[in-house]
């Protein structure tokens, strides 16, 4: 009686033991976003949720502040740091702002990596971009070059003449123009992302060029306002509208084929790298330069100088996929 006792008691401590490993086993990473209650962000969550169910041992914990503000952003951080979650996975409100809790944070042992919207250095392990200036510039002129076999004129409307960005995707795009036979670039105009200012210059650009066979509008303004002006100018079949653009705010535009395609990140995959990559940090992976660690079926991200990377090239949306992602974002 006394040897089964004690059996039974040995085996209720093991139970203990194996259910405590199993309870502290599980990874607490938490996707923070600039606000809750935008589908660009929900989307992501399914993304993170995705990468939890592969993994399985891993528990997301989606927040945010109500208002895009650093100090809420800060005030969802101190909190987390109390729940002493493994991982914070950040998309910025602000790149200086939160740099002193999140290195409170990883004072504490807490993985931090910025997402979307970087942290600067001192507040971050690594900082996953959702692609990179050369993929963004060799995408947009690719997505005019696909529906033009022949070669053709094209134009290009830009934000404003002095948005970084912008001028940054146009100068790559310009970079491997020559891979594109025949495709000649014959303007580039700004619409200073006012939606009546980039129609104007749409139409200018109509009336300047009568061969135009594709307008390149790599913001999300751009885009829709040229797509516009080309449906009420009676150019749909002629000119095909492409670029960066949210699906919610093209997909009317590809139905009226205006546009054919255009592209901007997928933020599903953007969720489900983060995670991903905080899973690998937790995990003993080293975020420094060189470093290529590992992002499910993403693929890798590899680390630069400033310990960033790119995810992959932008998501290209169209008729058989815009419906679907419209209802995101």
């Amino acid at each position: 009686m006394g040897i089964l006792k004690k059996l039974l008691v040995t085996a209720a401590i093991t139970t203990a033991l194996m259910s405590g490993v199993a309870h502290a086993e599980t990874k607490k990473i938490a996707l923070v976003v600039k606000a809750l209650g935008i589908g660009f962000f929900d989307a992501a969550n399914k993304g993170a949720q995705e990468a939890a169910k592969e993994l399985g041992d891993v528990e997301i914990i989606y927040t945010g502040p109500t208002t895009t503000t650093a100090e809420g952003q800060i005030e969802v951080i101190n909190s987390l740091i109390a729940q002493k979650v493994d991982a914070i996975a950040v998309s910025a409100n602000d790149a200086d702002a939160l740099v002193p809790a999140l290195k409170k944070a990883m004072d504490r042992g807490i993985k931090v990596i910025s997402w979307d919207s970087g942290v600067a250095k001192d507040g971050r392990m690594l900082h996953l971009n959702p692609s990179s200036n050369p993929l963004i510039g060799n995408m947009i002129i690719k997505l005019a070059a696909d529906n033009l076999p022949e070669g053709g004129d094209v134009a290009v409307l830009s934000a404003s003449a002095t948005a970084t960005n912008q001028n940054t995707w146009i100068a790559e795009m310009n970079k491997v123009l020559p891979n594109y036979k025949g495709i000649n670039v014959v303007a580039t105009v700004y619409g200073d992302d006012l939606a009546d200012k980039s129609y104007r210059e749409t139409q200018g650009l109509i009336q300047k060029y009568p061969n135009l066979k594709a307008i390149i509008a790599p913001t999300s303004v751009g885009i829709v306002a040229a797509a516009q002006a080309v449906e009420d100018g009676g150019k749909v079949g002629q000119i095909n509208v492409t670029g960066l653009g949210l699906p919610s705010e093209m997909a009317g535009h590809v139905k009226a084929g205006s546009s054919k395609s255009f592209a901007i990140w997928n933020p599903i995959d953007l969720g489900y790298s983060a995670a991903m990559l905080s899973y690998q940090l937790i995990n003993g992976a080293e975020a420094k330069p060189g470093a290529e660690i590992k992002m499910g079926r993403m693929g890798s991200l590899k680390l630069d100088d400033n310990l960033e990377g790119a995810m992959s090239d932008p998501f290209v949306y169209d008729a058989k996929n815009v419906d679907e992602f419209a209802k995101i974002f």
